[in-house]
């Protein structure tokens, strides 16, 4: 038996499987707030006091932030943790910590089915072997390469989220402006492919004019405890012009960023687009903007015009990458 975990700013979901071989047998899964918290041991002793008995022998935990000597400082969240000291208050005979996106990529790589994808380029040439780069927006903005040796994949993560944005055309270029004003200089990725970076992207282009605010849209997002849902709303449903800006824009970039993983990984087994953002989306990621993203890239436009690029729709594609990477520990 093994327990996995994949934690969130905001969520933390653990699941206990049984390890047969290859395959994972799914026991019990839960989801807790995690600022309700104190910290991450916290949590497990409460999903394993719910469990009729039966105790994991190893665990592991996709976690938000770089993972250095067996520790890591969450992003967004109050908690530093520690393999030795999970492995000590749970009781486990072993912990592992993977970063969010490095878990995510194993289960993206290993335990997701045919079912689990959506492709973007209908374009693509014959899938063939070859790295893989791994993209990822949402409360941040994760990106990973899942490396491949020959004969299998080896999920290496990376922190390319806060890498510096670099602009595409007058209108990106007022937006790189806008948020160095608003960040005080270093502007990456994440402030805009993100759930916040929607919002950074939306105050930016009603202060460029792109379209007015109408009232009844200033009116929800003042109520709103988070903007980026309304934002996505109104654009999908067509209700607002300046929403369908935002997300279109979004988009653009989107594709633009991960076009550069893709370059900077020769991942010429394809992109795959995770996170949460983009299952909600999709239809602008369909429309061709992402894609007209990710292929301008010059001279080497017409290499990432054959990538087979995917949106993995799959809810927890995480979790069953810490799995996945607990099953080889026991």
């Amino acid at each position: 038996m093994l327990l996995a975990g994949d934690i969130g700013a905001t969520k933390t979901v653990l699941g206990l499987f049984d390890c047969w071989g290859d395959r994972l047998v799914s026991l019990s899964e839960a989801i807790f707030a995690s600022a309700e918290y104190a910290s991450l041991e916290a949590v497990v002793a409460d999903f394993l006091q719910r469990q009729n008995g039966g105790k994991p022998e190893v665990a592991c935990f996709g976690v938000p932030g770089p993972v250095s000597g067996g520790r890591c400082e969450i992003t967004n969240l109050p908690w530093v943790l520690s393999e030795r000291e999970l492995a000590v208050a749970t009781g486990v005979s072993e912990v592992r910590l993977l970063n969010d996106v490095q878990a995510m990529a194993l289960g993206m790589a290993y335990r997701l089915g045919e079912g689990d994808w959506v492709d973007l380029n209908a374009q693509a040439a014959r899938q063939q072997p070859g790295n893989i780069a791994v993209i990822a927006a949402g409360t941040g903005l994760g990106e990973a390469i899942l490396y491949w040796d020959g004969e299998r994949y080896h999920a290496v993560p990376t922190e390319g989220g806060h890498s510096d944005f670099a602009p595409n055309g007058p209108l990106e270029e007022g937006l790189l402006a806008f948020l160095r004003d608003r960040f005080g200089g270093h502007v990456s990725y994440e402030r805009i492919l993100s759930g916040s970076g929607l919002a950074n992207l939306y105050d930016y282009l009603r202060h460029a004019g792109v379209a007015p605010e109408s009232e009844a849209l200033h009116a929800a997002l003042a109520r709103a405890p988070d903007r980026a849902p309304i934002i996505a709303e109104w654009a999908l449903k067509r209700r607002d012009a300046l929403c369908c800006a935002v997300l279109d824009s979004f988009a653009a970039i989107y594709g633009a960023e991960a076009g550069n993983l893709a370059l900077k990984s020769l991942a010429l087994g394809g992109v795959i687009v995770g996170g949460g953002i983009a299952p909600k989306i999709l239809p602008v990621l369909q429309s061709g903007k992402f894609m007209a993203g990710l292929t301008a890239k010059g001279r080497l436009s017409s290499l990432l015009g054959g990538l087979r690029v995917r949106v993995a729709v799959h809810p927890q594609p995480a979790l069953l990458g810490a799995a996945h990477a607990a099953s080889a520990m026991l």
